[in-house]
């Protein structure tokens, strides 16, 4: 057994699961997790399974007093491989493909992920759910993000010369995703650079640039599929873009391959988490249509956004039908070289002059305000995941038993024939009757509103995880601009190079603010969508209790 302590909130869902509270100490049966979930026990005594990425490990070192706390990420299945990502200035090329052993079958890549753990290093992720870690050796590895922990603060050293000081902290997410290099102009520019991503400068702000051919993606019919004659089973989704008729039928894990090629170029962009797997009951018809529902918004989500929905290796995803050709296109992707610190150099900013205090002072505004988002979202959730338990235990029971209760009543004026009256037996009858279904309606009543509601709020959640570490990355960027300009007012730099500094601080800065308005556009859009939804369903409802309640009344006035 194994002392962890939980690092976020996490309430069950069903019966095999156990909730977890923050900071809770939990003890885990064994660290080798099964698809992303621990099993074990919490301060309660209770027994079942929680989500690794929602806990740390708390280790003794052998050689001191100090506690040695690492990350335990999700999907951990043994001590033979890496989910972690190579640093950004390693070429992409020099990566290893996830199937290159396997070119008979592009779909045999294996759902489940595993972790090395060398006992070394605290493991927290970086920007946008990167995990700060050296680069994996094996060829079978692939990415998952993990959930924000608190960071380390970024410490410079101050050298001599005309050279800014790199961090000492290199797993900091400013040095992992390269945006350090790109600020100190350590990123040769390309002779050809084959992307471009425009900002502009909007009423209240920099904007990313409208994509010129806007469209959507619909996510239907999840069907259960065998392969190796039934030893393989899985569930495939049909996948359509709006401009093109033909689908293509994508797995789960294919998802989560273009899910680590965003988060793995796009740096400077909140990626949200995909919905997360679920260690029992898979193929359980609920979890099935839930999880279809969630990639549903992450899919809306994807091709609302200016920037990632003209990701090549999107397209690739959406339209490739072909094995071959889906081989061809899926390697291509993992060897795109305007990665991290180099996709800082696709981007095509305005001349529009920004005080950099005052670029600070808003991007200070927005942390505030997504620190704040964010608790608000968790409590949202945690309420409505309690008013679903009531409609489908609480609610649901109690109904019930007052419909069971005047349905006794019934049967007991029934007793003394002589003096019962049949009209009004029946009419107290059918009002128990009423209340029983009533009971029945409250439990089906989430499915149309609550659930969806807290869909919305899971895909927030993963978005609003990750801006804590973009925004390190304009921190970073603003650090070294103060001490490039230190040094050139000492005489120890060159004027010129510390405005290079500044200009490239100019390009993380516009593409942060990009990032927090097409974020702040979408929330309107997306919140306005989710309450006008849940206020329609929640009428309705009542109106439709209003209803029975109401043919029961009638039944009385002929009495």
């Amino acid at each position: 057994m194994t002392k962890a302590k939980a690092i976020y909130t996490f309430q069950s869902e069903n019966k095999e699961e156990i909730s977890i509270q923050e900071n809770e100490e939990l003890v885990i049966f064994d660290e080798n997790s099964v698809d992303g979930w621990f099993q074990g026990e919490n301060s309660r005594g209770e027994k079942g399974l929680f989500p690794a990425s929602y806990v740390e490990i708390i280790r003794m070192r052998s050689n001191s007093n100090v506690t040695d706390c690492s990350i335990s990420p999700a999907g951990s299945l043994g001590n033979d491989s890496s989910y972690f990502p190579s640093t950004p200035n390693t070429p992409l090329h020099s990566q290893p493909s996830y199937d290159d052993d396997d070119d008979d079958d592009w779909d045999d890549w294996d759902d489940r992920s595993t972790v090395v753990d060398d006992g070394d290093h605290a493991r927290s992720p970086g920007a946008n759910g990167h995990a700060r870690s050296p680069p994996s050796n094996n060829p079978n590895v692939h990415y998952r993000a993990k959930p924000h922990m608190e960071r380390q603060d970024s410490i410079s050293s101050s050298r001599k010369g005309s050279m800014v000081g790199r961090n000492l902290n290199r797993f900091s997410s400013f040095v992992r995703s390269g945006v350090e290099a790109f600020v100190l102009g350590d990123v040769p520019m390309m002779a050809k650079i084959a992307e471009s991503y425009t900002i502009e400068m909007g009423p209240v702000g920099p904007l990313w640039q409208e994509s010129p051919q806007p469209f959507s993606c619909s996510i239907e019919d999840p069907t259960k599929q065998t392969k190796f004659k039934g030893i393989k089973t899985y569930i495939s989704y049909r996948v359509t873009p709006s401009h093109t008729p033909r689908p293509v039928y994508r797995r789960y894990k294919h998802f989560d391959w273009l899910y680590n090629r965003l988060l793995h170029k796009f740096t400077v962009i909140s990626v949200p988490h995909l919905p997360e797997k679920q260690a029992t009951g898979r193929f359980e018809e609920d979890f099935i249509e839930k999880r279809k529902r969630r990639l549903v918004l992450w899919m809306n989500h994807m091709t609302s956004h200016p920037v990632l929905s003209q990701y090549e290796g999107f397209e690739h995803f959406m339209m490739c039908a072909d094995d071959k050709q889906w081989k061809l296109g899926k390697r291509r992707a993992e060897k795109d070289e305007m990665v991290g610190a180099h996709f800082m150099l696709t981007l095509q900013i305005p001349n529009e002059h920004q005080d950099l205090q005052d670029v600070e002072e808003r991007i200070d505004t927005f942390k505030a305000f997504a620190k704040k988002m964010d608790d608000s979202v968790m409590q949202l959730t945690h309420v409505a995941s309690e008013l679903v338990r009531k409609h489908l235990g609480g609610f649901r029971k109690e109904f019930q038993r007052l419909g069971n209760s005047f349905q006794s009543v019934s049967l007991a004026f029934m007793l003394d024939p002589p003096h019962s009256s049949e009209a009004l037996n029946k009419a107290i009858s059918h009002t128990g009757r009423t209340y029983e279904n009533i009971g029945e309606m409250f439990a089906e009543q989430p499915k149309y509103d609550l659930f969806h509601m807290l869909d919305k709020l899971s895909l927030y959640q993963g978005l609003l995880v990750n801006f804590p570490d973009i925004i390190h990355l304009q921190k970073g960027a603003f650090a070294k601009v103060k001490e490039s300009q230190r040094m050139s007012d000492e005489g120890k730099m060159d004027q010129d190079e510390a405005d290079g500094i500044r200009k490239r601080c100019r390009t993380v800065g516009f593409a942060l603010q990009a990032e927090m308005s097409h974020f702040h556009q979408q929330r309107e859009v997306d919140f306005k969508d989710m309450m006008q939804a849940y206020l329609t369903e929640q009428i309705a409802f009542y109106q439709r209790v209003v209803q029975q309640l109401e043919r029961s009344l009638r039944m009385y006035d002929s009495l």
